[in-house]
Formats: C-alpha cells, structure tokens, sequence
C-alpha cells in the first residue's frame, strides 16, 4: 500500500497573490506545509502540484519534489487528479497548501480513517467541537456526520440547527484520502447544484452518491486567506517555540494551547 501526499499550490490567489511564497518564520510558507507532511508516519511520499515555475524551484531548493501541472486545473482536486496520473500510488492525500500548521498527526489520521475499511473511498478529518461564534463564521465549513462516520452534509452555515443548548457544531479541516480509483472518478464528475451554492467541492461528491468518512481531528489549523492570516499564524509559530530553520519537535498538547490563545 503506497500513500502519496499531495500539495496542490497555486500562485494566484485572489486575496493574497504569491501567498505559498510569502515569508514565514524565515522561509516560504509552501516549506511549512512540506515540512509538516513529510512529519506524517503514514505517507510514503510527499510532492508539491502547481502550475507555476517560482513554487517549484522553491520547492525543489527547499529538498522537496514538485510536479508541474496544467495551468487550467480548476479545483486542488483536479490538480491532484493530474499529479496522480504521473506518480502511481495507492492512496492520495491532499494537504491543502495554506495550512502551515496543520499537525502531521492529521494527515496520518485521515489516511486511518480510510483504511479503516476496504470499503472506504474518501476520507477527511473534523474538530469534534467548536465553539457557536465560529459556527456561525461563513468562512469556517461545518460538517454533519452520522453515527456510522458518514458525512451528511457539508456547510458554511450553521448545522445541525438547535433551538437550545450547545450542539456540537463540527468543523471541517480540509485534509482529504482517496483511494486512486476514486481519485480518477471525481475528477470526471461536473460542478453541482449544492457545491456552486455553498463554494464547496466536497457537495459535488456527495450528490453523485459518494460516501465521505469524517476522522475526530487532534488539533485545529487555521488556513492562510489574507495576509493577516499569515501574521496569525507566525504568532502561532512564534508561541510554540519554532525556528526559522525548521519547527521545532512540539506535542500535540503544546500545539493546542499555543494556538487557542490566538485562535481563541
């Protein structure tokens, strides 16, 4: 069984153009993501997809392996689904390119979570908690699980809707697992109803009839959007004791206090 991560990163995002180069705690930020998922036990492999020259030479400077892909790639999706066809694998993780501080001990997680069963073809992770005010943050993805681990739905508002008392609204951590021959289907399926309404691809597998298994996350991430993410996240960075030469060896439990006190 060969698990090969994937960081799909593209240069032009609308909010913050250039943003897996931009500097933090002293190096690119796509070299955090790299670091991070070359910390995870159960990936044989890691690459970094893009589109774009600058990524992969820093990349490739930075030790790591880049795959060129097409310019025209529509989703991180679409871009896995390309380096797939070029680096044979048995399973595929995608790390989402702007979560530096995305705990290894995740990635390894939701690729448990998929071999969990042989009939389990996409996986992903979610905080078992969060908080209302971040339940009701559009730009936080909640995500409704059955019992069995399936997910029910995916949302940027607010669910399940409670008239009283505290739900436990889960938060969605954008790590996903697929099997390789899923990986080929999904990028053949067209943009859906729910997923242009709510902006989110995962709604396009799941009305197409696909399963998603939701794994209980260690810890939170928070994704790099704008620059004052970025600051968020050097503060982070700097209140667990990471270096600008690589991070520093934190637990889990050292993650989780350091980034409650700026995540809140």
């Amino acid at each position: 069984m060969k698990v090969i991560g994937v960081i799909p990163a593209r240069y032009d995002s609308v909010r913050f153009p250039g943003k897996p180069l931009a500097p933090l705690a002293g190096r690119p930020m796509v070299l955090h993501v790299l670091a991070a998922a070359r910390g995870a036990r159960r990936l044989d492999r890691v690459l970094v997809a893009t589109y774009d020259a600058r990524i992969a030479d820093v990349v490739r400077g930075g030790g790591g392996e880049a795959v060129l892909t097409s310019p025209d790639a529509a989703t991180g999706t679409d871009r896995l689904a390309e380096a797939a066809r070029r680096v044979a694998g048995d399973v595929y993780v995608n790390v989402q390119g702007d979560e530096p501080l995305m705990p290894p001990e995740n990635i390894d997680l939701v690729v448990e979570t998929l071999l969990a069963s042989p009939d389990r073809e996409i996986a992903t992770i979610a905080l078992a908690a969060i908080g209302e005010a971040a339940a009701r943050d559009p730009n936080v993805v909640k995500v409704a699980v059955a019992e069995d681990g399936r997910a029910l739905y995916f949302s940027r508002a607010a669910i399940p809707y409670a008239r009283s008392g505290a739900p436990a609204y889960r938060k969605h951590l954008g790590l996903y697992a697929y099997r390789a021959e899923t990986l080929s289907k999904l990028g053949e399926l067209p943009p859906s109803p729910l997923e242009k309404v709510e902006s989110l691809e995962q709604l396009r597998w799941l009305e197409a009839g696909w399963s998603i298994w939701v794994g209980d996350a260690v810890a939170d991430s928070i994704g790099v959007d704008t620059p004052e993410d970025l600051a968020r996240a050097e503060k982070i960075l700097q209140g667990r004791g990471d270096r600008p030469c690589g991070p520093a060896p934190a637990t889990v439990q050292q993650r989780l206090t350091a980034e409650k006190e700026v995540i809140g």
